[in-house]
């Protein structure tokens, strides 16, 4: 099978990249490298340097003819989405609808969408399964629910199947720590390099982490599934930020207390999934405990641990 993968030199579509290698598929990846690498390139797969909002993209199908898609790419940043919701529309809408354009015009059997836990706002109950309403607070978490619409929309329309995995706090090996998004990657970069990380309220807060292996066999079981909707992608498990710091810190030998500052007008208090629809539908499950996942994280930080060793470098393809 032939795997277009937007995002594939981000952190998580960098993974799925690998994985798909790895089971013998054909991978073409398209990023800009907005927020992308070189180096989380593989070099086994071809790679476009291309918006998924640009027109050259459907020069990249026409070449490719991919037979499915796994959709990563996004501006993911909440704060900018905020700050500058026409740009966020532009890549998070306006991209994907040009993605979901060439995906019907040039026969793609299925698409596989990062969506986000963002698009259900504040809980009326934890942990919230995939019926709860959804009241998204910031323009990315409207960005990421309108193109879900999309996606049923174009599923009805011209049959295109898809998988919509609505993602919670993914973390792991890759991820950049020099960003606002992140916790995890950011607090083992400060730590590690003995800045004091700072906790928004009295670390009480709680999320739902997910390791990022247990995401890349999420997408693989949605690729293979022959169903189309919407999934959670997540735990059941609630973790305050205090309990990440805590277990980051000692991985880490940090020695010092966080810093307190003022709470972040809006912020959601709770935050974890039902996965029950995952599990029934796709076979999924998260493997890793949020330990082990800590501990492979860190020592990644420290260049002991690649979980998807790769050589460096990479082929670009030029489009003619």
């Amino acid at each position: 099978m032939k795997v277009l993968v937007t995002g594939g030199a981000g952190f998580i579509g960098s993974h799925i990249v690998d994985e798909l290698l790895k089971e013998g598929n054909d991978v073409v990846i398209v990023d800009n490298l907005a927020t992308g690498f070189h180096h989380n390139l593989n070099p086994a797969a071809t790679f476009y340097p291309v918006s998924i909002a640009d027109r050259k993209l459907k020069k990249i199908f026409k070449l490719e003819r991919p037979d499915a898609v796994i959709h990563e790419a996004a501006q993911t940043v909440v704060t900018r989405s905020v700050h500058d919701p026409i740009y966020d529309a532009q890549v998070n809408i306006l991209g994907s609808i040009n993605l979901l354009n060439n995906c019907v015009s040039f026969n793609v059997s299925k698409v596989v969408y990062a969506s986000s836990c963002a698009v259900y706002g504040t809980p009326n109950y934890v942990p919230l399964d995939e019926d709860h309403t959804l009241n998204a607070l910031s323009p990315y978490g409207v960005s990421k629910q309108a193109v879900e619409k999309y996606l049923y929309t174009y599923h009805n329309t011209h049959g295109l199947n898809y998988c919509a995995l609505r993602y919670s706090n993914v973390y792991g090996p890759r991820q950049n720590g020099s960003g606002e998004a992140g916790v995890v990657a950011i607090f083992i970069r400060q730590m590690l390099s003995g800045q004091q990380p700072k906790i928004y309220g009295n670390g009480s807060k709680t999320r739902s982490y997910v390791y990022v292996g247990d995401v890349v066999t999420a997408n693989m079981l949605a690729l293979k599934s022959g169903a189309s909707g919407v999934f959670n992608i997540g735990t059941s498990e609630e973790t305050s930020d205090q309990r990440i710091f805590n277990l980051i810190s000692s991985f880490c030998v940090y020695d010092s207390p966080p810093r307190y500052v003022d709470e972040r007008p809006g912020e959601i208090r709770r935050m974890c999934l039902d996965t029950s629809r995952a599990s029934e539908v796709l076979g999924w499950t998260a493997a890793m405990t949020l330990e082990a996942g800590i501990a492979i994280t860190v020592n990644s930080h420290h260049g002991k641990v690649d979980l998807v060793p790769h050589p460096r470098g990479y082929f670009e393809q030029a489009l003619p």
